[in-house]
């Protein structure tokens, strides 16, 4: 007989790849790079290959945890099973604060390209309530809808690549800038700090891992192969804007790719840039709220958040409790503040859900084991080493909220 609060397993490999990708072809593309050429100019592509390297360390491990713990909450159960309920808790505790911030960022970053001025926060709230909407009724529909904007997104990039290389003069003097190195290995290690929020997108994968199919296998190719994807996609945008803007222009415009194309006489595919920068934002957001979703729901289930939001909705099967009242709470962030510049503080929460996910994946049995322990030891000290490096407002809120964190645990733990 069937646990009528447990999810439905709809999804198949290819509808759990696009929702990976919808999620690290969001941000990063259209906004990660400013901050990371602030940070390192040209070395920006040794931060890339940085992030790249770290997120595959810590990609093995959530392949490897979710293989053998196929159920909804990603490291946030794979800490509790493995080094206890702390550590489970900071993971969700570090994945609910950052991706929510992440959230209430890309519905303004969706408002920025496509709403009138003046109108971006009406917008941008309800583009969240809508998105809302569709992941309320059902988890194929989520799937569905992520297919089509990631087909349009990549559609917008392809534009935004080929309009840079043909309608400008780009020149491969202009990559290196002043040196790769000129920025010197701190701001290297920022660069890839910044640069790992988009790549991150994998763990919305292993936080669905109880409505996949066939998890064991489809979960680790799933993450594998939509890491790939984004490696390329990535390094090919950043050899892109450096050709084309330099180092300097990279650093000093917020909307690079549109800068690129707007710098050479195929001006007519700025639009095309902007409008997929806008359906970016909103495949970034429909992942965030199911992943969102379904971390609240394992918390819940612990009662390590209020137990209610543990609900399963009796016909969609789905979280709804937990997705209506974070639809809420973007919605309230994005009311009264401007979180475009958040992804410091994401990547603070992200690096250390990943930090646990190392360790936990560590501690596995042989049985369990498809990857080797030196993998999940320099992940975990990357994931140190980026978090020291990140910007020190970054780094100071992120302490703060998990002191916040720290204190409402040990608040419910007494009662």
């Amino acid at each position: 007989m069937s646990n009528p609060q447990a999810l439905a397993r709809r999804l198949g490999t290819f509808d759990a790849v696009v929702i990976g990708l919808g999620s690290m072809i969001g941000a990063g593309v259209f906004a990660a790079f400013t901050p990371a050429a602030v940070a390192a100019g040209s070395g920006l592509l040794i931060g890339l290959v940085v992030a790249a390297v770290v997120a595959f360390c810590n990609a093995t491990s959530s392949a490897q945890l979710a293989a053998a713990y196929p159920t909804s909450g990603g490291t946030y159960i794979y800490g509790r099973e493995r080094l206890g309920p702390w550590s489970g808790y900071l993971a969700g505790w570090g994945f609910v604060i950052g991706k929510t911030a992440s959230a209430a960022a890309m519905a303004m970053t969706f408002a920025a390209y496509a709403a009138p001025p003046g109108w971006e926060r009406p917008v941008a709230i309800a583009a969240v309530v809508v998105l809302a909407v569709v992941n309320y009724h059902g988890v194929t529909r989520t799937a569905r809808l992520t297919r089509l904007l990631v087909l349009a997104v990549l559609a917008a990039l392809a534009v935004g690549v080929a309009a840079s290389w043909g309608g400008s003069a780009p020149s491969p003097a202009n990559i290196p800038g002043e040196g790769l190195l000129a920025h010197g290995w701190y701001g290297i290690l920022q660069s890839a700090g910044l640069l790992f929020f988009a790549f991150a997108g994998y763990a919305r994968i292993a936080t669905m891992g109880e409505e996949v199919r066939n998890p064991r296998r489809a979960i680790p190719r799933a993450i594998g192969i939509a890491l790939g994807i984004a490696v390329v996609l990535y390094a090919v945008i950043a050899v892109t804007l450096l050709a084309v803007l330099g180092p300097d222009g990279v650093a000093g415009t917020s909307t690079p790719l549109a800068a690129a194309v707007g710098a050479g006489t195929f001006s007519w595919a700025v639009p095309v840039v902007r409008a997929g920068a806008a359906v970016a934002s909103l495949g970034a957001l429909l992942a965030l709220i199911a992943g969102l979703g379904r971390t609240t729901l394992a918390m819940a289930r612990h009662h390590d958040l209020p137990h209610w939001l543990a609900a399963v909705h009796p016909r969609y099967r789905v979280p709804h409790r937990a997705e209506v009242t974070l639809a809420v709470v973007i919605c309230v962030i994005v009311a009264v503040a401007d979180l475009r510049g958040a992804i410091g503080f994401s990547s603070f929460g992200v690096l250390i859900y990943y930090l646990v996910a190392n360790i936990a994946a560590f501690t596995q049995p042989a049985e369990d084991r498809r990857y080797p322990k030196a993998l999940q030891v320099f992940g975990a000290l990357a994931c140190v080493i980026l978090v020291a490096t990140l910007p020190p407002l970054s780094a100071g809120l992120g302490v703060l909220m998990f002191a916040a964190g720290i204190i409402l645990r040990v608040v419910r733990l007494r009662r």
